[in-house]
């Protein structure tokens, strides 16, 4: 492989173009392209691009390696795998840098594999030490800790967690380069087909999207109370959250969960409501910009990292915050 130069990602798309969450691989990329120089390049693979090219490069990319074949309905890891190698050898980048969604689950750590590289998986924070090496932030033991590894060869590989980067700013004024590859797809490479996709119906704004979003917690000590949480979710125009204890109790569905082990979040509001503050809990809401806590607990964790608290019973303060919005609005 030729000298290591310049970053990869590996992008993800979606019915109407790239994932927020390949964007937010974009903004992670371009920071660390800045830093120590070289291209910044994407590889898109799919039956149908459309127009993820174009807002690739006007995310920043300078080079779109793109594989376009009907053999990719469904998008079968096998040929996706194949795909990011082959971009791998074709730019020789420094690091390679996926998402830590289902797709990129299964498909980051198996070019890893093939890369003879280890993976930092599900970072939430990206840096350079002294000597040039990639540091990768992610959380271990159930979240409790957070712990920074260096990868210590080239390509570094590293998965990130959806809602814990800044996307870039679109530009259309950009100016990139798209290559075509040809990884040479066949019946042999790809061992696994999906056969069919069932997408849960859509309502209203999608979690990890809204710009403000209100969580619910084992506090509000049943099911009934959600209903003032989606009240002011739809004055806010958000979405509604829950922390892990009210979705294992069966309050809300188990996508509405907030965490290490649900969805990461990173809205410019984020009103909690009954919920202590978890550190598994805080790992999936930290990148909110603002905090707004209620809680009758004085002691509760969620004080501690809330730009704004209310230390009492909502059954009290919610419906007189909700009174006070309809005024206002």
């Amino acid at each position: 492989m030729a000298t290591a130069s310049g970053v990869l990602v590996i992008g993800e798309m979606a019915t109407d173009g790239l994932t927020q969450a390949a964007l937010e691989a974009l903004g992670a990329a371009r920071t660390l392209v800045q830093e120590v120089g070289g291209p910044l390049s994407v590889v898109l693979a799919g039956p149908r691009l459309g127009e993820a090219p174009a807002q690739a490069i006007h995310a920043g990319a300078e080079t779109v390696f793109t594989v376009e074949s009907p053999m990719l309905e469904g998008g079968p890891p096998d040929a996706l795998v194949a795909v990011a190698e082959r971009a791998v050898n074709e730019c020789s980048p420094w690091a390679v840098l996926g998402t830590k969604s289902p797709v990129g689950s299964d498909v980051v750590p198996r070019l890893a594999f093939r890369l003879g590289r280890a993976l930092a998986q599900d970072c939430v924070s990206l840096a350079l030490d002294s000597a040039g090496r990639l540091l990768a932030t992610r959380p271990v033991h159930g979240g409790n800790i957070m712990a920074t590894v260096a990868c210590m060869r080239t390509p570094a590989v590293a998965s990130l967690r959806p809602g814990a980067f800044a996307g870039p700013e679109l530009d259309s004024s950009r100016q990139g380069h798209i290559e075509p590859l040809d990884p040479c797809l066949d019946g042999v490479t790809i061992r696994a087909r999906v056969l069919e996709r069932v997408e849960g119906a859509k309502e209203g704004v999608r979690l990890q999207d809204a710009a403000v979003v209100v969580g619910g917690g084992r506090g509000l000590g049943g099911p009934e109370a959600f209903q003032h949480l989606e009240e002011l979710a739809t004055m806010l125009r958000g979405a509604v959250g829950a922390s892990r204890a009210a979705a294992d109790a069966g309050w809300v569905p188990a996508h509405y969960q907030i965490g290490l082990t649900g969805q990461t979040i990173s809205p410019d509001l984020y009103i909690a409501v009954g919920i202590s503050g978890a550190s598994q809990h805080m790992a999936g809401c930290g990148g909110a910009k603002q905090i707004v806590a209620i809680n009758s607990d004085l002691g509760a964790n969620i004080f501690q990292r809330a730009r704004l608290g209310v230390a009492g019973d909502w059954r009290k303060v919610l419906p007189a915050f909700i009174d006070q919005l309809r005024e206002l609005l």
